[in-house]
């Protein structure tokens, strides 16, 4: 099956290539928002390549998978008038989670029956209002890194994007809270203007995460963070704000979750005093996270939903 995508959520994308499937990236010279190719800093197998605009409108595509609203009108212009959901199969995912009031919650793809809205996570689906637009749910998977954790480091490792202008939809108001529980190390794109790790390659970021004691997760308002995931993976205990899918995806038995900052400093201090409790509560976020978001489940669901949207044989799907 060929696929086309852009390369917008790295983390993702990155999942989402390890299948069986020949991934057609878009190119520009460049390699700005709509033409970043292949990525620079994760590890993408052969099958994910590179192409131009005008080598798109002469290749033979199966699945538009579409990510951005005006993905809709590039696919048109490159594909050579081909029209995503009409001409050629189409699915679009959505990554984050709604913003603005409930009432005024309505997805950019509703009311498109000719599309499938696929979301990432349960509340993201609970909460969009996609009108008559069919939608799925497919949960994330990552690349297993392996279990790293040392907890050498008595500090708590938290990753954000744009922490200074995402403000209080990551949390980053609460980090001075949190940093008088335990030290924190911030990593992620922008993080530097906060003197933290900027965009750290994520082998990188793999090696240095688990040896810090705890993954914080201040998250308000996001959908869920891959890093969380990887976080889990890796064998950290977790303390999360209990917000959208957190509560969900992480067990109690993994670290502390709540919304009270209180309880969660206090949960901090604790772990930070008591390495034996934070490398057994790593343990279980480590099972936690193999039994939910292994890459191996998260391709099966795509190979099923792309042999739905394409009308073929499972086994043509993944041959």
């Amino acid at each position: 099956m060929r696929i086309l995508l852009w390369h917008v959520h790295g983390s993702w994308t990155t999942a989402f290539v390890q299948g069986r499937h020949e991934y057609l990236l878009p190119v520009l010279p460049d390699r700005g928002g709509d033409g970043r190719g292949r990525a620079q800093t994760w590890d993408w197998p052969p099958g994910a390549v590179e192409l131009t605009p005008e080598e798109l409108a002469e290749t033979p595509i199966d699945l538009v998978l579409l990510q951005r609203p005006h993905e809709l009108e590039l696919c048109e212009r490159w594909l050579g008038g081909r029209r995503p959901g009409r001409d050629v199969a189409a699915v679009y995912v959505e990554h984050n989670a709604p913003q603005g009031r409930i009432a005024e919650m309505r997805h950019p793809m509703a009311d498109r029956p000719d599309l499938m809205l696929v979301h990432v996570t349960h509340f993201n689906e609970l909460f969009w209002d996609a009108g008559t637009t069919p939608t799925r749910v497919v949960e994330h998977g990552v690349v297993d890194p392996g279990y790293r954790y040392t907890g050498e480091l008595a500090r708590c490792a938290v990753a954000i994007n744009e922490p200074v202008r995402r403000g209080r939809v990551t949390g980053t108001d609460l980090l001075d809270r949190f940093g008088q529980a335990a030290p924190l190390d911030l990593f992620g794109i922008g993080a530097g203007e906060l003197g933290g790790v900027e965009d750290p390659p994520q082998a990188l970021l793999h090696e240095q995460m688990p040896r810090r004691r705890v993954y914080l997760h201040p998250i308000r308002w996001t959908s869920l963070g891959l890093t969380l995931i990887e976080a889990m993976h890796l064998g950290m205990p977790v303390v999360a704000v209990a917000a959208t899918e957190a509560p969900d995806a992480v067990p109690p038995e993994a670290g502390e979750l709540s919304t009270d900052v209180e309880r969660l400093c206090a949960a901090l201090r604790r772990l930070m005093h008591d390495p034996e409790e934070a490398r057994e509560r790593g343990l279980h976020a480590r099972r936690a996270a193999l039994a939910r978001y292994s890459l191996g489940r998260f391709l099966d669901d795509w190979d099923d939903l792309v042999a739905e949207l394409t009308g073929l044989p499972a086994e043509e799907v993944t041959a």
